[in-house]
């Protein structure tokens, strides 16, 4: 099974943008970012479409799209909220390998202080600890490798991501090989 799309998955600040777009460059793909299709979509920015058609909307408009979205050759990369639709994760899943950017609860912490204007899918009474707590299985529950991103992305770190991945793919093709008559 050839599995065309690379998919990023994980908390905001984990760098799902920024090493989306560094990973894309380097394997010759084309990005994109689900936060910034259904900005367009909606014709606001995140942080409005939260304030003003609340969380529940933002997830199910999130779960849509990812469940419709049919791309090949694309480094997607996905809202922090998007493991929350096991169908638009299994679309996803079906035609790309998901990277999970592990950060810590700490690093979390340190990166996301525009929590208010951040346009995150979370009710404003649960903390960021809280929706920590309740994405991370999810994360890991989909994901087909995880990475840790808790440092400063430099060029050995990309290194070992670009290494994490190849050796997936020689797996896939390993695996395809030995399948073949």
């Amino acid at each position: 099974m050839h599995k065309s799309n690379i998919v990023v998955i994980g908390m905001p600040g984990s760098g799902k943008s920024t090493l989306g777009k560094v990973i894309a460059k380097k394997r010759g793909l084309t990005f994109v970012d689900t936060d910034s299709l259904i900005e367009a979509h909606e014709n606001m920015p995140l942080q409005d479409v939260v304030n003003r058609r609340g969380v529940k909307y933002l997830r199910e408009a999130e779960a849509e799209l990812l469940k419709t979205l049919d791309v090949d050759k694309h480094l997607i990369s996905t809202g922090g909220s998007a493991v929350y639709n096991r169908d638009a994760m299994h679309n996803l899943g079906s035609a790309g390998v998901i990277i999970y950017l592990r950060i810590s609860l700490a690093t979390l912490l340190r990166r996301v202080t525009n929590e208010s204007s951040r346009g995150l899918a979370k009710m404003k009474s649960h903390s960021l600890p809280r929706l920590y707590a309740e994405r991370e299985p999810l994360y890991t529950s989909f994901a087909d490798l995880s990475f840790d991103n808790d440092w400063p992305i430099t060029a050995l770190n990309k290194e070992r991501l670009y290494r994490l991945l190849d050796d997936y793919y020689d797996g896939l093709a390993l695996a395809s090989h030995r399948l073949d008559p």
